[in-house]
């Protein structure tokens, strides 16, 4: 499965989709939302978005129901009838767009052929695994898998070097778990014990339908005792959020004396990349225990541990059984999940993930015209001018931290809708033989892309995101915005409603993104995107006292049960959210509207840039997913984002009257104030 590493985002996704549109109403805002029972000052998500969450539940195959699925659904629709149509037609020339994309679809909807298969299309890999008989013909068969996107122990990818940006360098990222979080292998709440037992206990049904039924529970355990000595060698993932902590280039020759035990030069020369010189290790300590790992383990087992790796990553492509018991442990347990999305949903999740630019441009030309991109181009401008009166006004910072604060914001760089560039899938083989056999050579032809940049010049023209993707970046080595098509529709942005809702929705999202380049971590970074510390000492201590305020202040909420947020995982997503909102509020008050003042259905054009926030994140989520999501998401829940920052907003007070001691306005001593 391949890994990519997307920072910054505004929104993770997990494949949760929406079955209707619960739309908005005349002006952008549809009042039956609206909870009027409670009041604005006590709860303002409740009051902004009560009545939707009322009357929304989750769908039995979903895990959470809210705005950004809304869209997903609409555009996975649209999807659908596109690829649907071009399938049709069994005769397109060979090589074309349009046949790889009938052909994948074709061989992945065709579920009599994959029952018949059953798991025999993973046999080739087993066989494989069978036939190693010592630890280096282990790491050739571990890079082998790596090049077919099945990653084993870590993940090798390539992206910009953090410190010199203009450079794509090979990087290595701890890995080889099944659990969303490695601190499920080793807390002892009862939660994380639940999770384990029924990790191994789905460890062991999925090797039973692998043809190991005797050995399954066996396998299962040694699975798990090989994964838990993988995770308490590993990196929280609040650690993980640190830049400079992550950065760590040795040489090859200094990787091998670091990882003395794992064949470096056999794993490369497997791998297919040549003459590396340079790597950057993310997580030193996991690759020294890995390491020591390899010997500590018999070679017996590791080969348990690679089926199992083959097993779970390829799932998805193989029989019902093997979809089945995936979605009852991923899907059902741990996200609540009551039923399984029907497969073409499923497939068209897999093909964005797999020719995300192929669907892409068929996608742009149904549903994104060159006249939307030029009116959210004039937005992120507008944003952009707020966010430079921001900084220039900033009473806390000093003259020589702003001016290195104002030329990163100068050489931001801006992508919409769609790449000016398509990615080449000219090299990428799709034939109507295996569904598996399609998804790992897209995979593999995914990774063969990436290894031959290495050492190459950053192309920042590239996209991270496909134009039909519900989302929205920033990269901190490119300095850039992205914004795909498919976030720029209702009730994001919507050009028949009124600047307050847009303001509020699709503004504070790019201003969200614009945020992230000066959030806790975002900040250090340069103009140039590489890591490199711009602020004066004094400066930066008076950031650290802000920001602490903030993770404070989400350190107090309540999500469910003994459930919190975590303030510190989430302050990054936190502070990008207060700055988006601030920004935007800021760009909104040249508008004409909110000079003018009118009321639209009883509310000021201030009340109603709140309203237009609120209604982005109206969501319901299942308990277990909620709780997953406080483990492992850097996104607050949608009920503590809107609330959290709102509560310690001047603007929000004054438009609805919020006075001291209302709920919704924590004590001047700790409003918090940053961008």
């Amino acid at each position: 499965m391949r890994f990519k590493i997307i920072l910054f985002g505004l929104f993770l996704l997990s494949g949760f989709i929406l079955n209707v549109y619960a739309g908005g109403g005349e002006k952008g805002f549809d009042i039956n939302n609206l909870n009027k029972a409670v009041s604005p000052k006590e709860n303002f998500y409740e009051f902004a978005v009560g009545n939707w969450v009322k009357n929304n539940p989750v769908p039995p195959d979903q895990s959470r129901w809210g705005m950004f699925n809304v869209l997903i659904e609409k555009n996975n629709e649209l999807l659908r009838s596109i690829v649907e149509e071009v399938a049709s037609n069994p005769n397109w020339e060979k090589g074309t767009a349009k046949q790889k994309i009938a052909d994948f679809y074709v061989t992945a909807m065709d579920s009599a052929r994959i029952e018949r298969y059953g798991y025999k299309p993973i046999l080739p890999m087993f066989n494989q695994i069978d036939k190693i008989r010592n630890k280096k013909e282990l790491i050739e068969t571990v890079a082998e898998f790596h090049k077919t996107g099945i990653s084993p122990f870590f993940y090798f990818y390539v992206a910009n070097d953090a410190k010199r940006s203009d450079l794509m360098a090979a990087h290595i990222y701890q890995g080889g778990v099944g659990l969303p979080d490695v601190e499920y292998y080793t807390k002892d709440d009862e939660r994380s014990k639940e999770i384990r037992d029924k990790y191994v206990q789905h460890v062991a049904k999925m090797f039973a339908l692998a043809g190991e039924e005797q050995n399954a529970g066996e396998y299962a355990n040694k699975v798990m005792k090989i994964e838990t000595a993988l995770a308490k060698v590993s990196n929280t993932r609040l650690e993980n959020r640190d830049p400079i902590k992550t950065y760590n280039k040795l040489t090859v020759n200094a990787l091998k004396k670091t990882a003395p035990e794992f064949d470096w030069d056999r794993y490369f020369e497997g791998l297919g990349v040549e003459n590396l010189n340079i790597i950057i290790i993310r997580q030193p300590e996991f690759i020294k225990g890995m390491s020591a790992l390899l010997d500590e383990v018999s070679l017996d087992d590791w080969k348990v541990y690679l089926k199992w790796n083959v097993i779970n990553e390829t799932a998805e492509a193989l029989s019902a059984p093997f979809v089945m018991e995936k979605f009852e442990f991923e899907g059902k347990f741990l996200r609540g999940q009551q039923e399984i999305q029907p497969r073409w949903k499923r497939v068209i999740n897999v093909m964005n993930r797999t020719l995300g630019q192929l669907l892409g441009q068929v996608y742009v030309e149904k549903a994104f015209p060159p006249e939307s991109k030029a009116k959210a181009k004039a937005i992120v401008d507008n944003l952009l001018v707020s966010m430079k009166e921001r900084i220039q006004n900033l009473e806390w910072m000093s003259d020589e931290t702003k001016a290195r604060a104002l030329k990163k914001l100068s050489t931001f760089g801006v992508k919409i809708g769609y790449p000016d560039k398509w990615k080449d899938y000219s090299e990428l083989e799709i034939k109507r033989d295996s569904y598996l056999n399609n998804l790992l050579r897209a995979w593999e032809w995914d990774i063969k892309d990436d290894l031959k940049k290495i050492g190459q010049p950053a192309d920042k023209s590239e996209w991270s995101m496909n134009p039909q993707t519900v989302n929205a970046m920033y990269s901190p080595t490119r300095n850039d915005i992205t914004f795909p098509a498919g976030i720029l529709q209702p009730p994001f942005f919507n050009p028949e409603a009124d600047d307050a809702i847009n303001y509020g929705a699709m503004g504070a999202v790019i201003g969200h993104e614009i945020t992230h380049g000066f959030d806790d971590q975002g900040r250090k970074y340069d103009e140039n995107g590489n890591l490199n510390d711009w602020w004066t000492e004094e400066d930066n201590e008076k950031f650290q006292q802000r920001a602490q305020k903030l993770v404070d202040l989400y350190n107090g909420f309540v999500v469910i049960d003994t459930f919190k947020v975590n303030g510190a995982l989430t302050l990054g997503e936190n502070i990008a959210d207060l700055g988006g909102l601030t920004v935007s509020f800021n760009a909104f008050k040249k508008t004409e509207q909110f000079k003018k003042g009118e009321k639209i259905d009883g509310f000021t054009p201030a009340q109603r840039f709140f309203l237009g926030w609120a209604q982005v994140w109206a969501t319901n989520i299942r308990p277990e997913a909620l709780k997953l999501q406080v483990k492992t998401d850097v996104h607050s829940p949608a009920v503590q984002r809107v609330n959290g920052p709102l509560m310690t907003m001047p603007e929000f007070f004054e438009a609805y009257d919020v006075q001291p001691g209302d709920p919704m306005r924590i004590s001047d001593d700790k409003i918090v104030k940053i961008w």
